[in-house]
């Protein structure tokens, strides 16, 4: 499987589409003036704190507090935690790093068990542990990698109380190059330290790399075959980045120097249009409707026009394991995440229902967010969930609308009608007018003088006055106003 990452820069944002077999699975936006913040350390200040949450908000300088759970100020686990009151203490500083973004309402999510990232592994300085990620299962290989660890630390004589976790890259990697990763993440957990001491609260002490870097860092492994950078200037970064901590990958890079752009040339401009679409076509006919709300994500999964050749039971075995791997990369490419429900098409026989489900976790594999698959409910719902640590794909690029407030419906021309002719008796029993002026979009004054004209006689009987239209352009199909002459 060939895998390619593309790099899209421009003033405003920077974008990176990682495209697998010529088909686009994930992409990443970041702009320049709302820069994500997971992985920054601040230095806060504890401004609340809330003993009935066992939770506390600390000010690190953005618009909205953060929040921090007392399981991670505490060095306990499980429900032996530490009232948060004797943890922290409003006035408090406390050195913090951020795990999830600001998203909607909420706050940023903090933790105090920091770690610094490189290529292969994860710098935890406080946590004197070594572990290795379950995405690499060969026993052998997470020996092997455990003791490379140990003898690097042994060699560089780390005095210090800190650990490492081996991240799925250092899969198969040499003792050379974690021993680099080592030296770099240390180096750079002692100018942190440094800066520490004598930073006011709050400040930003460290900031994670810029997505271009950030991107070569989590996303590259041996099945990146290249990485193509739009922009003369990112590309020197990237080389120099590349040079310093991932040498041996340099031959991968290559700078796109041509007219088109480099978006365009891979499709990945259509199928960001097409992310923002409820509806996802499957080749077969079926599709899927995929809501994104406060609480959860729900994918359904319906038929459509694909009836098959063979009986139902086949149909539907079919078209769930096509919407299985189509909901494996929608998950990535929209970059969905929480509590996710799956409305699979019922299926009776129980060997269809787990080969489904093995395809969505085998789909899901090459997911780089964690996800964790519960099972199916009694009425066939599949439950999972996936990390969510970033804003989704929608709510980077899309707000919610401005007629519906992002309901995603709206009231039809003729309850607007009838809403319209309820206002007008209520105007007319509390005021005396000579008339009534009915300001209101094309749609509703169209109806109102067609399908509702023998209505608005009577109406004008009734009241005795005479009742007018007037056209607004700018109104929405759902606001009218009812104005006496």
């Amino acid at each position: 499987m060939s895998e390619e990452i593309l790099v899209n820069v421009t003033p405003m944002e920077t974008r990176v589409a990682l495209v697998e077999n010529g088909v686009l699975q994930e992409v990443h936006i970041e702009r320049t003036l709302r820069r994500g913040i997971v992985g920054n350390i601040y230095k806060g200040k504890v401004v609340r704190v809330l003993p009935g949450m066992q939770a506390a908000f600390v000010d690190i300088g953005l618009e909205r507090a953060a929040f921090i759970h007392a399981s991670e100020i505490s060095n306990r686990e499980g429900p032996a935690v530490e009232p948060i009151s004797a943890l922290v203490h409003e006035g408090q500083a406390l050195v913090v790093q951020v795990t999830k973004d600001p998203i909607g309402t909420k706050g940023a999510r903090l933790t105090t068990h920091l770690s610094v990232p490189s290529r292969f592994l994860v710098y935890m300085p406080k946590t004197p542990h070594v572990g290795i990620s379950l995405k690499i299962e060969e026993e052998a290989e997470r020996e092997r990698l455990k003791q490379i660890v140990a003898h690097c630390v042994e060699q560089e004589a780390i005095a210090e109380p800190g650990g490492f976790i081996l991240r799925t890259a250092a899969e198969a990697a040499r003792e050379e190059d974690i021993l680099v990763d080592i030296r770099y993440v240390r180096r750079l957990w002692q100018q942190i330290s440094q800066q520490l001491n004598s930073a006011p609260s709050p400040s930003v002490i460290y900031e994670d790399l810029p997505l271009a870097l950030r991107t070569l860092r989590d996303l590259t492994s041996a099945r990146i075959e290249k990485v193509r950078v739009d922009s003369r200037e990112t590309f020197q970064k990237v080389e120099q980045f590349v040079h310093e901590l991932m040498p041996g990958c340099e031959d991968r890079l290559e700078h796109y120097p041509g007219e088109r752009p480099i978006f365009d040339l891979y499709g990945v401009e259509d199928e960001i249009q097409k992310a923002m679409e409820r509806k996802v076509i499957l080749k077969s006919g079926g599709h899927l409707v995929i809501d994104q709300t406060e609480a959860m994500t729900t994918i359904d999964v319906n038929t459509g026009a694909f009836v098959g050749h063979r009986n139902l039971g086949e149909t539907i075995f079919k078209t769930n394991l096509e919407a299985a791997t189509a909901i494996a990369r929608q998950l990535r490419l929209r970059n969905l995440g929480g509590i996710i429900i799956i409305d699979f098409i019922d299926m009776e026989d129980a060997e269809h229902q787990r080969q489904v489900l093995r395809t969505l976790e085998k789909q899901l594999e090459r997911d780089h967010a964690k996800t964790n698959i519960i099972g199916i409910t009694e009425l066939g719902l599949v439950q999972m969930t996936r990390k969510r640590t970033r804003e989704s794909l929608e709510q980077i690029l899309c707000e919610p609308c401005p007629c519906c407030s992002g309901r995603g419906i709206q009231k039809t021309a003729e309850s607007v009608c009838y809403e319209i002719f309820r206002e007008i008796l209520r105007e007319a029993r509390a005021y005396q007018a000579e008339a009534y002026m009915v300001l209101a979009s094309q749609a509703v004054v169209d109806r109102l003088l067609d399908e509702e004209s023998g209505n608005v006689a009577d109406l004008e009987v009734f009241i005795e006055r005479p009742i007018r239209f007037q056209v607004e352009t700018m109104y929405t199909q759902e606001q009218y106003d009812v104005v006496p002459m």
